[in-house]
């Protein structure tokens, strides 16, 4: 180490308890590819900024460079470090798909760059396999405290998609395991000071495999206020099609685990039943093969008329609120869903929801008192969900300002002054050890 950064170091240590800096490590933040990760973790930032600390966040290099890291005003550092997926046998297409994804990425660069950052008090992984490996085996090493976010299903997947999982990482030849085999990535969780995840039925899972273990259920934040202010002329300036229509808004990335595809099976019979009837798909594609066959599905059905799709929209975009306020329903048809951050940002426009019974939406939709819940496997709960949603606008209402106490209290905040909390108990804990070892 360098003295200017010891001195950094030395300075940072000195700071008041109030003042923290944490590093953060995410397998990926592409503007391009947004999805509710990159939107939880650009908001979980935001809360910690007002909470007065500094979030660097460690994420893989783009294929081409930002002229601005988005979150770099926002008081967060942003250090790119480069990463590969070691992988042979596989298209670019899938390789492309795996990175945007699922891919287990791996960086000779992040070890050395965290081990040197300055003046870290805590590293905070928002992802598993072998870069959560790297940043559990630095955070050893510097005797830091070590906390793992879990943002999509680990424990809590359904079987399907757990076999195909399993299915997609035996295709092509995996070289990278003896990476993960020195850095122990499998043993990630079980080196973690504690565990975060927004899903109280994940929790319960970890709970019973690792015992003992600091878990708490951790939900994302949202800016209620930016969400009551009226966007709606945006909406329609952006997208003329949708006056004089009745909206049912999907909003996430076009991928087969959000499952848009089973709504376009569905929308034929839904504009049958309300010929004034939108479908819209608001999101970034991150799977090409996917997103070519749904294109070519609505096609086929004759939708071309019945079906938008907007491409992503950035969080806070103003057209994308108006979407939320324009909408008689947001729709979240997806396979697995861990939270459902749509969910509270529909309520907070006074949007009412429709979903699939995930273990997410479970978590915060009650059936018939602030949206529906169905089943994927009885289209009929879905389609009596819209009909009686675009039937009875006072009911609509009525559901939607049920859902709007539920993600008052969700806000950025309050969140983010959870997570704190959580730090300085930690980082505490953590310096009565160095010192008790010194006796």
């Amino acid at each position: 180490m360098s003295r200017s950064q010891r001195r950094a170091w030395n300075s940072a240590l000195r700071a008041p308890r109030s003042a923290f800096r944490v590093a953060h490590v995410l397998r990926k933040f592409d503007p391009a590819e947004w999805g509710g990760t990159e939107t939880a973790i650009q908001r979980l930032f935001e809360g910690l900024r007002a909470h007065h600390i500094q979030s660097l966040m460690f994420c893989p290099r783009l294929q081409k460079p930002l002229p601005r890291e988005p979150l770099a005003g926002d008081g967060c550092v942003v250090k790119r470090f480069r990463s590969f997926l070691p992988v042979w046998g596989i298209s670019a297409a899938r390789r492309r798909q795996m990175i945007a994804v699922g891919g287990n990425l791996m960086s000779f660069d992040l070890p050395l760059t965290l081990w040197r950052e300055p003046g870290i008090e805590l590293i905070h992984t928002h992802t598993l396999g072998r870069l959560g490996g790297i940043a559990a085996t630095v955070a050893r090493a510097r005797r830091l405290p070590f906390v793992a976010t879990i943002h999509g299903g680990y424990l809590d997947l359904p079987p399907a998609l757990k076999t195909s999982f399993a299915e997609s990482g035996r295709i092509g030849i995996e070289w990278g395991k003896i990476f993960g085999f020195f850095l122990r990535s499998r043993r990630t969780l079980e080196f973690a000071d504690a565990i975060l995840t927004c899903n109280p039925n994940e929790a319960r899972l970890l709970r019973e495999k690792f015992p003992g273990k600091r878990i708490q259920v951790q939900p994302h934040g949202i800016p209620v206020g930016l969400f009551q202010k009226d966007c709606r002329a945006a909406a329609r300036k952006a997208f003329p099609q949708i006056r004089e229509r009745q909206l049912l808004l999907c909003v996430g990335r076009i991928d087969p685990v959000k499952n848009q595809g089973w709504l376009v099976t569905q929308a034929l019979e839904t504009c049958k039943k309300h010929p004034r009837a939108l479908f819209i798909f608001a999101g970034a594609c991150t799977d090409e093969n996917y997103g070519a066959r749904l294109r070519k599905q609505i096609h086929e059905f004759n939708l071309d008329g019945k079906v938008l799709l907007t491409g992503g929209l950035p969080p806070g975009d103003a057209r994308l609120i108006g979407l939320f306020q324009e909408a008689q329903a947001v729709l979240l048809p997806s396979i697995s869903e861990t939270f459902g951050l749509v969910l509270l940002e529909a309520w907070a426009a006074g949007t009412t929801v429709i979903s699939s019974r995930t273990s997410g939406a479970s978590a915060l939709v009650k059936h018939g008192e602030n949206g529906w819940l169905f089943d994927l496997e009885n289209p009929a709960a879905f389609h009596a969900a819209v009909g009686a949603t675009l039937a009875n606008p006072n009911l609509q209402k009525q559901l939607a300002e049920s859902g709007r106490e539920l993600a008052t209290g969700n806000s950025i905040g309050a969140v983010a002054g959870r997570v704190k909390n959580l730090y300085a108990e930690l980082i505490e804990e953590k310096d009565a050890l160095r010192h008790s070892s010194r006796r």
